[in-house]
């Protein structure tokens, strides 16, 4: 006959629904993990494309820069400046030649009250509008005021500006005041 007796002081408890819940936990664990290694290698992988590229857009940088600076140099040198100031130079010939003298002449003429007489005229070009400079005579300041009404009130010019006046005191000249002026000149 066989007897069985329990000495313990407490009775044997049941482990197998929480070591089953816990195998069962470790094991969505790793489920869950391998997925997010999976994740991960692929986002790494994927990128590896991009980072391929970021670096040779970054080596495309460096050379570029490299070439910048040593186009800068040269342009730097005596020589290079040199055929940088002819070239200005002759941009700024071509522009004066492409200058509507007739068009200014005659929106000048219409502008013109008699008694006063252009002296000379020097435009300079900026953009679509020319800044013109005129030296002016008249016979007395009426006609000079006329004038300046006429210039401002007119559509082809703008911005008039009196930089100096003074009166001619010489007994050969027929003008008896002369002014230097600037004006806005609208060469569309």
């Amino acid at each position: 006959m066989k007897l069985n007796l329990d000495l313990a002081t407490r009775p044997l408890e049941n482990k197998r629904s929480f070591l089953a819940l816990a195998a069962l936990a470790g094991t969505i664990e790793i489920v869950a993990l391998a997925l997010l290694f999976h994740a991960a290698y692929d986002s790494w992988r994927s990128s590896r494309e991009l980072r391929t590229e970021i670096a040779g857009y970054q080596a495309q940088i460096r050379a570029d820069y490299l070439r910048h600076q040593q186009l800068k140099a040269f342009f730097l040198t005596p020589k290079a400046t040199e055929v940088l100031g002819r070239a200005a130079f002759l941009n700024s010939l071509i522009d004066e030649r492409g200058f509507p003298w007739t068009k200014v002449f005659m929106d000048i003429e219409q502008t013109l009250p008699p008694g006063v007489r252009v002296v000379s005229i020097a435009p300079r070009l900026e953009n679509t509008r020319a800044k013109v400079t005129l030296v002016v005579g008249a016979d007395n300041d009426q006609d000079m005021v006329k004038f300046l009404q006429s210039l401002e009130t007119s559509k082809a010019f703008s911005g008039v500006a009196v930089q100096e006046e003074h009166y001619i005191v010489k007994p050969t000249s027929t003008d008896k005041v002369e002014a230097l002026l600037t004006v806005w000149y609208e060469t569309t």
